[in-house]
C-alpha cells in the first residue's frame, strides 16, 4: 500500500478522539513515498444528529456488485473536520461544509464560512490589532514579511538608478543595495530557523479545537440542535502556550472521548446550551521540542512533505546568507571578477534554488494529487507567490556574471525587484493564515477531498 494513502498508527491523527471516525478513501498525500498530507473526519455525534429514523442505514447505489457491506458506521452529517499537514503545523482547524446540504435539516448550527468578503476583513482587522508574539506561526509570518520589505527597499536601490537613472545618488547601490542585502539575508535567516523548529514541532496528536453543544428550544422535549464554535480553551496546538521559548513546552492536551451523550437542557424562553464533555484521557504531552530524536527524524520527518519545505528553506537561506554577506561594502567593492562569480552569485543561485524547491513542495504539500492545484488553499498560494519570488532571486543570480552586460544587469534587477514583491505578497498572505486558526469551507460533495 502506498504510504501517502494511510497513517503509521502511532501518528495518526485525532487517534485519541473517540468521537471522530477517519474515512480511509479520503487521506492522501501527493506522493506515494511520503506520509499523507490530507484527512477528512467525521464526528458520530453530528452523524447521529443528521440521521433520520425513516432513512436507511445503506442505500443501494452504495453497494457495489459482488462486495460486502461495509460495516463502518454510516456517516450522514454535511458537516466534517479536515485535517491538512499545513493546518496542524500552523494551529489551524478546518471545518468543511457540504454545499448541497441543509444545515437546519441536519439540525446543526455551524460557524458562518470564512471565504466571504466580510470573513476576510475580519482576517485583515486581526492582523492589525493581534499580536501574539508566543506563536510561532505568527513569528515566522512576520520575520519573513519584514524580511520581504528590507528585499523590496533593496530592489528600489539596485533597479531605480537603472531604470531612472537621474534618481541615482552616490554609491546608492554599493551602500543602500549592499546594506540592505545583508539585513535581508540575515532576516530571511532567522525566519527560517524558526521555519524548521515550526516543522519539528507539529502536534501529531491532532487537535480537534471545536466544541458541540446541544441547543433545546422552548420547553423540553422541543426541538434540539447541535451548534459547533471554536474551543480556544481546549486547543492542545503549542502555538497557545505563552512559555514555549523559556524552555516550559508542556500543555495540557485535550483528549475528549465523547463516549457519552451531549448533555442538553431547556429554557421556556430561549434556548440553551450545554458543552460536551471534554476531559482528557492522556496524561499531558510534550509538545514543544528543539530538536528531533534520531529515531523521530528517519521513521517521521524525513517522510513529512512540510519538514523537507522547511529544510530546503533553511538550506536555501543559509547558503544565500553568504551571497548577502558578501554584498556589504569594503567586500564586495574589493573582490575580483572571479570571486564576485564565486563568493557573491553562485551562492544567490544555489540559496534561490533551495527557495525553489521549498515554494514548491509547500504547494504540493496543499494539493490532493500532486497535479491538480489546491486553488482554494491558501497554503497553496502563499507557496506560489514564495515559488514566483525564489525564481526572481535565482534569474537574478543567474545573470549576475553578465554584469558587464547593460541589458543583463538591468533584468538582474528587475528579477530582484519582482521577486522580492512576490516574496512580500506570499508573507503576507502567511501572516493572515496564521491568524485565521478556525476556517469553514464551503464545498461541493464531490469536490471536496
Amino acid at each position: 500500500m502506498p504510504r501517502n494513502d494511510s497513517f503509521v498508527p502511532s501518528h495518526e491523527p485525532l487517534r485519541t478522539y473517540e468521537s471522530l471516525h477517519l474515512q480511509p478513501d479520503r487521506t492522501s498525500g501527493s506522493f506515494s513515498f511520503l506520509n499523507p498530507t490530507r484527512a477528512r473526519y467525521h464526528h458520530k455525534e453530528l452523524d447521529s444528529q443528521s440521521s433520520s429514523p425513516t432513512k436507511s442505514p445503506l442505500l443501494s447505489e452504495d453497494i457495489e456488485v459482488g462486495k460486502a457491506i461495509p460495516k463502518s458506521p454510516q456517516h450522514t452529517s454535511p458537516v466534517h473536520y479536515k485535517w491538512r499537514a499545513r493546518d496542524n503545523r500552523k494551529g489551524r482547524h478546518a471545518l468543511v461544509i457540504e454545499s448541497t446540504s441543509n444545515l437546519d435539516t441536519a439540525s446543526i448550527e455551524a460557524p458562518a464560512p470564512t471565504h466571504s468578503f466580510r470573513a476576510a476583513g475580519q482576517g485583515i482587522w486581526r492582523m492589525c490589532t493581534q499580536f501574539p508574539y508566543w506563536n510561532i506561526s505568527y513569528l515566522v509570518a512576520t520575520i519573513f514579511t519584514l524580511g520581504s520589505v528590507i528585499w523590496v527597499m533593496n530592489a528600489f536601490f539596485v533597479y531605480l538608478p537603472l531604470a531612472q537613472p537621474q534618481t541615482e545618488f552616490n554609491t546608492e547601490i554599493l551602500y543602500g543595495g549592499g546594506i540592505t542585502a545583508f539585513i535581508g539575508a540575515t532576516v530571511f535567516e532567522i525566519g527560517s530557523v524558526l521555519l524548521m523548529i515550526e516543522a519539528v514541532n507539529e502536534n501529531r496528536a491532532g487537535c480537534f479545537g471545536w466544541a458541540l453543544e446541544r441547543l433545546v428550544e422552548g420547553e423540553k422535549g422541543g426541538k434540539e440542535k447541535i451548534k459547533l464554535r471554536p474551543d480556544l480553551g481546549a486547543c492542545a496546538h503549542h502555538h497557545t502556550n505563552k512559555r514555549n521559548f523559556v524552555g516550559k513546552g508542556d500543555v495540557k492536551p485535550s483528549f475528549p472521548t465523547s463516549s457519552t451523550p451531549l448533555p442538553s437542557s431547556s429554557s421556556t424562553s430561549s434556548s440553551s446550551s450545554r458543552k460536551q464533555n471534554s476531559s482528557p484521557t492522556s496524561p499531558s504531552l510534550r509538545s514543544w521540542q528543539w530538536f528531533p530524536s534520531p529515531h523521530a527524524l528517519r521513521t517521521h520527518y524525513l517522510r513529512e512533505i512540510g519538514f523537507l519545505a522547511s529544510f530546503s528553506q533553511f538550506l536555501g537561506a543559509t547558503i544565500f546568507w553568504i551571497s548577502g554577506f558578501t554584498a556589504l561594502p569594503g567586500i564586495n567593492n574589493r573582490l575580483s571578477q572571479n570571486l564576485l562569480d564565486g563568493v557573491y552569485w553562485v551562492p544567490q543561485i544555489a540559496g534561490g534554488t533551495g527557495f525553489i524547491v521549498s515554494g514548491l513542495l509547500f504547494m504540493l504539500e496543499t494539493q490532493r494529487v500532486w497535479w491538480l492545484p489546491a486553488w482554494r488553499s491558501l497554503g497553496w498560494h502563499i507557496g506560489l507567490w514564495n515559488l514566483i519570488g525564489a525564481l526572481g532571486f535565482t534569474l537574478s543570480g543567474a545573470l549576475g556574471p553578465a554584469f558587464g552586460n547593460s541589458g543583463a544587469e538591468y533584468e538582474a534587477a528587475l528579477a530582484t525587484f519582482w521577486g522580492s514583491w512576490s516574496f512580500l505578497i506570499g508573507s503576507v498572505v502567511q501572516w493572515y493564515e496564521c491568524l485565521d486558526q478556525y476556517p469553514v469551507e464551503v464545498v461541493g460533495k464531490e469536490a471536496e477531498g
